[in-house]
């Protein structure tokens, strides 16, 4: 019985984005490897935002520093932090906002990501994109 598994095994954790996710865990340390953990964090926190997480604007604005200051503790290049940093503060803002942010990112970051990241980061922008703007 292919698929089965025993009841005492543990389920599988799941990742949100798991290209981005794969793609880092494959990847070798430092450049490209650091850009995608980037990437995957600030796809996260756009994702959190939007998904109604129900996060506070306060909460949303504190996970945006702290994601802020562990990006500048890693080695990204002055264009990819700066890309990656407008993502982080615009998931303090509306889903259009966000969705802006990302696109931004992408176009920066898109060369280092292999096509499956760059579509879930692509869809994850259509899905904020696609929601009404509430003012």
């Amino acid at each position: 019985m292919l698929g089965a598994t025993a009841p005492y095994s543990v389920a599988p954790t799941p990742f949100r984005f798991p290209a981005l996710a794969a793609l880092a865990g494959s990847s070798a340390i430092g450049g490209r490897r650091e850009i995608v953990l980037g990437t995957y964090l600030a796809v996260r926190l756009a994702d959190d935002a939007f998904s109604g997480a129900g996060l506070s604007s306060d909460a949303r604005a504190e996970r945006a520093r702290a994601a802020r200051h562990w990006l500048g503790m890693i080695a990204l290049p002055p264009s990819v932090l700066a890309a990656l940093a407008a993502v982080l503060d615009s998931t303090t803002r509306d889903s259009a906002a966000i969705a802006d942010g990302l696109r931004g990112a992408l176009s920066v970051v898109g060369s280092w990501l292999d096509e499956g990241s760059r579509l879930e980061v692509r869809m994850l922008t259509d899905a904020l994109a696609a929601q009404p703007v509430v003012k």
